[in-house]
């Protein structure tokens, strides 16, 4: 009875050890390395894809958790998303200061004038200078003697000039306003002069005769001014 139980169990031994040691084919081997090779293709991209969105949304490799914190064994508090308030290294640009406006020189502008059109015998015309600002800004003008000529020719006669016998000459700078005029009279004597104040005995001539009357300041002359002397 012994003997048959051992045999049997012999039996069944073998039988058991006969299948565990039969090699696969080759076609379970390509089944299993497919398997396998799938598997791991599932996991690499689940990781890397993980790490792709982390990154999208924290601009590094780190995940990012739900809270905004990023992950990965660090207790470090999440650095302050508001914006710095360090002021900004770049100079402020200083402002370009507006340049003081100035007058128009070519504006200011000299005329002359007489206080009568004809005189009689007896009579000392009162020449004038009259100096107007035309723009739109105050000007200082020197009006002194120093650029001021009263002058009278006849036609290509040179009479008088308020420079040929003047004992002083100043300057006198004044601010004209804008549209205002200075004037400036000087009564002739109906006298000739000549460069230099040289002696001169001769008159003017009269009896109706015409002359022209000449104002100038500086480089600025008049238009002529006509009048009679009787």
């Amino acid at each position: 009875m012994g003997r048959q139980d051992t045999s049997s169990a012999r039996g069944k031994a073998s039988a058991s050890g006969s299948r565990t040691g039969r090699t696969p084919s080759p076609a379970v081997y390509r089944r299993r390395r497919l398997f396998v090779g799938a598997a791991l293709l599932m996991v690499a991209a689940m990781v890397f894809g993980g790490f792709a969105v982390a990154g999208a949304f924290s601009g590094s490799s780190d995940q990012v958790s739900s809270t905004g914190t990023p992950t990965g064994g660090s207790t470090a508090a999440a650095p302050d998303a508001q914006p710095s308030a360090t002021p900004s290294s770049t100079p402020t640009p200083t402002p370009t200061p507006t340049p003081t406006p100035t007058c128009n020189q070519n504006l200011v502008t000299v005329s002359a004038s007489t206080d009568k059109a004809a005189y009689g015998p007896d009579e000392s015309p009162v020449l004038s200078l009259k100096v107007t600002n035309g723009g739109t800004m105050p000007c200082e003008v020197n009006i002194g003697t120093s650029q001021m000529e009263f002058l009278v020719t006849s036609g290509a006669d040179r009479i008088f000039s308020s420079r040929d016998c003047q004992a002083t000459s100043e300057d006198l700078v004044k601010v004209i306003e804008p549209g205002a005029s200075e004037t400036a009279n000087f009564p002739w004597a109906r006298n000739r002069t000549l460069e230099g104040c040289q002696p001169i005995a001769a008159k003017p001539g009269a009896g109706g005769a015409y002359y022209i009357f000449t104002a100038k300041l500086g480089s600025r002359a008049s238009p002529k001014a006509v009048f009679q002397l009787g």
